[in-house]
C-alpha cells in the first residue's frame, strides 16, 4: 500500500470435506471442481489470473469469487500479500508458506482436523515472525461457514454464521453441526477455553491457521485485522479462548452486515472485536456480473474482501475507482465483455 509498506495481507487457503455436503456451499460452479477454489483464489490474489487451477471460481449462478475484489484493491494499493497453505486439497501455482496442514475431514466424523495443534503452533510461530506492523488476515475454504458454526458450538458461543448462498441454509448447517457434536461425544460449550481442541473436533485447518497467525502476531505486538465475516469472527473467538485480550479489528462487507442470519455485530461484540463495515456501492454498477450477484445475496464475503475494502477506504481510494478496478480484473480473468453499467 503506498506509503505504508508495513501492512501485510495474508490469505490462509485450505479445504474441508464438509464442503462436499449437498447444499452447504456455493463456492464453485461444479462440485467436482470445488476443491480447486482455494488454489485458484490464491493464484488470483498473487497474479491477477489463474495459472495452474483449471477454473476461475464462480458459483452455480456465475457469481465470481471475492478474490476478484481483493485483487482489484491490491492492484490499486500495491499492498504486500502472503498465501499460507492451510490444507489445500489441490496444488496451486501461487507461492505459499506451509503450516504443517493437511486437508480437513467432514465434521460429522470424529476429529476432522487431527493436526490442529501442529497447525496452530506453526501458524503462531509464523505470525510472530512476519515483518509487518499490521497484519490483515483472510481465508478461502469452501464449507467454512459450517465448520465455523461447529467451532462456535464447541466453544459455547452463539451459532450464527453467514453463507455464500442467497438463502442461508441454517437448518442444514445446524443439523450437520449437531451430528458433528454427537460424533465427537460433545455437548455445546464442552470445549470452552480449549480453542485447539475445538478446531480439531469441529473445525477446519484454515481456522487453526488463521487463529494461530493472529495469536502469534499479537504476541509480537503487531496490529491484527481479521478481514472477513463470520469465519473470521470465529477465528477471533478462538484467539479470545486462547487467552488473548489485545485489541482486534474485524473488517467485513456491508453484505455480511445486512445479513440478519449472520448476526455479525453480535458476534463481534461477544469477542470484543472492533467492527468495520465497508460498502463497495455495487448498486452504481448493478448490471455488471461481478456485482449483480452480490446485490442478490451471493458470496457476501471471502478472500479478505472486507479487509481489502477497508484498506481501500483508509487509503482514500474512492469506491468508484474500486469498482472500476473490479471490472478490469473480472474482464481479464473471465475474458468476458463488460455488462451494462
Amino acid at each position: 500500500m503506498p506509503g505504508t509498506p508495513d501492512t501485510l495481507f495474508a490469505l490462509a487457503a485450505g479445504s474441508t470435506q464438509t464442503a462436499a455436503i449437498d447444499g452447504i456451499s456455493a463456492a464453485g460452479a461444479d462440485p467436482a471442481l470445488m476443491a480447486h477454489t482455494p488454489s485458484a483464489d490464491a493464484e488470483l490474489l498473487a497474479y491477477g489470473h489463474t495459472v495452474r487451477s483449471p477454473v476461475v471460481p464462480v458459483s452455480p449462478s456465475g457469481c465470481p469469487t471475492p478474490a476478484v475484489v481483493t485483487r482489484a484493491v491490491r492492484e490499486r494499493l500495491g499492498v504486500e500479500t502472503l498465501v499460507v497453505d492451510a490444507g489445500l486439497a489441490e496444488p496451486t501455482g501461487a507461492p505459499t508458506v506451509g503450516v504443517d496442514a493437511s486437508p480437513g475431514g467432514d465434521i460429522r466424523d470424529e476429529a476432522p482436523v487431527p493436526d490442529a495443534a501442529d497447525i496452530f503452533a506453526a501458524a503462531r510461530n509464523l505470525g510472530g515472525s512476519l515483518p509487518a506492523d499490521r497484519l490483515v488476515l483472510a481465508e478461502t475454504v469452501p464449507g467454512g461457514t459450517t465448520t465455523a458454526m461447529g467451532v462456535l458450538a464447541a466453544l459455547g458461543e452463539r451459532r450464527a454464521v453467514s453463507s455464500s448462498l442467497p438463502e442461508n441454509p441454517l437448518s442444514l448447517k445446524e443439523s450437520v453441526v449437531d451430528e458433528g457434536l454427537a460424533a465427537s461425544g460433545l455437548e455445546a460449550g464442552d470445549l470452552a477455553g480449549q480453542p485447539v481442541e475445538a478446531v480439531g473436533q469441529m473445525g477446519d485447518p484454515v481456522l487453526a491457521a488463521v487463529a494461530g497467525l493472529a495469536a502469534g502476531a499479537l504476541d509480537a505486538g503487531t496490529d491484527v485485522t481479521l478481514g472477513g465475516g463470520t469465519q473470521l469472527a470465529t477465528a477471533g473467538a478462538l484467539v479470545r479462548h486462547a487467552g488473548a485480550e489485545d485489541p482486534l479489528e474485524l473488517a467485513t462487507t456491508s453484505f455480511v452486515a445486512s445479513d440478519d442470519s449472520a448476526a455479525i455485530r453480535g458476534l463481534a461484540a461477544d469477542q470484543s472485536l472492533d467492527l468495520t463495515v465497508t460498502d463497495p456501492g455495487f448498486e452504481a454498477r448493478e448490471g455488471h456480473p461481478a456485482m449483480a450477484a452480490y446485490l442478490a445475496g451471493e458470496a457476501k464475503e471471502g478472500v479478505g474482501m472486507g479487509g481489502a475494502l477497508a484498506l481501500a477506504d483508509e487509503a482514500g481510494l474512492g469506491m468508484d475507482e474500486v469498482r472500476a478496478a473490479i471490472v478490469d480484473v473480472y474482464d481479464r480473468v473471465t475474458d468476458a465483455p463488460e455488462g451494462p453499467a
